[in-house]
């Protein structure tokens, strides 16, 4: 899979320049809150995300991850707090926001009459690539993530594993310079799930910034340089993985999340076996 990222140029031309200015953050979240009438999905949260970071949000199920990545793309808005990205304020400059980001949600909803490849073209004019550049910038993605021989076909035909695959290639489709992945390696099979790991690593090395999420720990463990732990819409925990450690006495990223948010399932379970 590394060779197959080493010989596709497409992750070359997404480099940019060396900034020669004081590094800025790639997310900057202040006192962020979203409500559904009473329900308070995410709770007045505040952190960065530095340029060239591979930044895991991780929370148990409800804990406020995927509405604070709605937010942060711009597919809703807070009910307080500000966000921005890259120095834009999200709610002041919400089109150039989306310009630089790429997001593939956790449910991704696909026209099923479209060829990948159409699918692809569709997503690059929304992001205003160049017409004379599309169809050349489609197959470098195509040929990126292994979809070569399937291009052509309908995405009606695809399985759930070949779906997540195009709206992965989707996110990226327009070199962008963060990229929100709701749960990236969900319906993948270990082939393609080492694929996406080794893409993100070498994304990053451009400069490039990624936020995910992911319930699998052992990725977040292998590949993030930077995680927070968000429990009942309240982050909770933040930092790299060896400031978790030393702060919790704990080694492992799966004793530390069960630590913080509390692993009443299993103790409960216990307590009825």
């Amino acid at each position: 899979m590394f060779i197959l990222l080493k010989k596709n140029n497409f992750l070359e031309k997404c480099k940019e320049e060396v900034r020669s200015d004081v590094m800025s953050y790639a997310i900057e979240v202040r006192d962020l809150t979203r409500k559904y009438g009473e329900l308070v999905a995410v709770d007045h949260i505040s952190f960065q995300v530095e340029e060239g970071e591979l930044f895991g949000f991780l929370g148990p199920n409800g804990a406020g991850k995927t509405t604070t990545i709605k937010i942060l793309t711009g597919i809703i808005k807070p009910t307080s707090g500000s966000a921005k990205i890259y120095g834009y304020d999200l709610l002041e400059n919400p089109l150039k926001v989306k310009s630089i980001i790429g997001y593939t949600p956790e449910y991704p909803i696909l026209y099923d009459t479209l060829t990948a490849r159409e699918f692809l073209d569709f997503v690059a004019a929304l992001h205003n690539v160049p017409r004379t550049h599309r169809a050349e910038r489609v197959q470098e993605i195509i040929d990126l993530f292994g979809l070569t021989d399937e291009a052509d076909q309908q995405l009606k035909s695809f399985s759930k594993g070949m779906k997540r695959k195009v709206t992965l290639a989707a996110a990226f489709i327009h070199r962008p310079k963060l990229v929100f992945l709701d749960e990236p390696t969900m319906g993948l099979d270990a082939k393609t799930a080492r694929f996406i790991k080794d893409l993100l690593k070498e994304f990053v090395k451009l400069g490039k910034t990624v936020f995910m999420t992911t319930h699998v720990l052992e990725i977040a463990e292998k590949i993030c340089e930077k995680v927070a732990i968000i429990n009942r819409g309240k982050i909770i925990a933040i930092g790299t993985l060896n400031e978790l450690r030393a702060k919790e006495k704990l080694y492992s990223l799966e004793d530390i999340f069960l630590k913080l948010t509390g692993s009443l399932e299993e103790k409960d379970l216990a307590k009825y076996l």
